[in-house]
């Protein structure tokens, strides 16, 4: 099972993935402006391992089980989330199956999965909760194989902003143009997910405050701020400059200068004729280059 599992999913980037959306989509930023685990109602964080079971479901097209939650070549499988690392209460009926436990903390931006068989021998004793469910012991979590263990969970980016930033983007404005702009104006050199821009926009064409048409990249030209966004050539971009590379529904935003002697051997683009660095504190700001390949985006692209 492990072996199919990780032919699905080599890397474990869709089970990542399918992580980040389910937090985005319980969280629902655009419209609630939420965007921390404990800003969730009980019965949210209760309703996520239920998503989570659906979202990867979906993603990995698994049939349903006979009897447990959906089946993968044909054998049954038992998926659970827990908020805590191996934590997960298993129900009599699981008993002889093979379990897809997960974990994750976006507070820690980290994620774990493994494969456990349930077996009497490797569940505590005693009563359980009032479903007569029970967790593992000691012993059940060593038997736990893992496939992925404590990787990196795709970045919640307003978690990871300091605290007065944070109220800065949120407080700056009551309009949500104002908001995004501040958002890429104090979160450089970070990816930026989609679902970040909504729950600061908290409007329902949030996409329109990041485009080049009246969005952020145009207001935020003349301090010399580029947005990049998962297109190739902005990749290229990155890649030279030393940024970190935007993903799908990711965008990273800079601050460029024209390369002088004080840049030293600091890496640089070719952009409208000239040579661009990422901008040093003390570089005066100046409009910044027009990015190439701005309205081409790549295939299967919505951004």
């Amino acid at each position: 099972m492990a072996g199919e599992l990780l032919a699905l999913d080599p890397h474990g980037e869709r089970i990542s993935a399918t992580l980040r959306k389910t937090y985005d989509v319980l969280l629902d930023g655009q419209h609630t402006g939420r965007y921390r685990w404990d800003e969730l109602y009980k019965t949210e964080k209760t309703h996520f391992g239920t998503l989570l079971e659906i979202n990867l479901q979906r993603e990995f097209s698994f049939t349903d089980g006979v009897t447990m939650d959906f089946a993968i070549r044909d054998i049954d499988v038992d998926c659970k989330f827990s908020q805590h690392k191996a934590k997960w209460m298993i129900p009599p009926e699981a008993m002889g199956h093979l379990l897809l436990g997960l974990w994750a903390s976006d507070d820690e931006g980290k994620w774990s999965a493994g494969l456990a068989r349930v077996r009497t021998e490797h569940l505590n004793k005693g009563q359980g909760n009032r479903d007569q469910k029970r967790s593992l012991s000691a012993d059940g979590r060593a038997s736990i194989h893992w496939l992925f263990e404590d990787k990196p969970l795709p970045e919640n980016v307003l978690l990871r902003l300091p605290a007065a930033d944070v109220d800065t983007i949120f407080n700056c404005s009551p309009f949500g143009t104002k908001r995004v702009d501040m958002l890429f104006r104090l979160a450089q050199q970070r990816r930026i997910s989609r679902a970040a821009v909504a729950t600061v926009a908290q409007q329902d064409d949030y996409m329109k405050r990041v485009r080049g048409n009246g969005g952020s990249r145009t207001s935020l030209r003349h301090e010399g701020i580029v947005i990049l966004g998962q297109y190739n050539s902005h990749k290229q971009l990155a890649e030279t400059l030393g940024l970190p590379l935007p993903s799908a529904g990711e965008f990273v935003s800079v601050r460029l200068a024209h390369r002088s002697d004080h840049h030293g051997g600091a890496a640089s683009v070719m952009l409208d004729g000239r040579h661009w660095v990422v901008a040093l504190p003390d570089d005066l700001a100046e409009m910044a280059p027009v990015l190439p390949d701005i309205g081409k985006k790549p295939a299967g692209d919505a951004q």
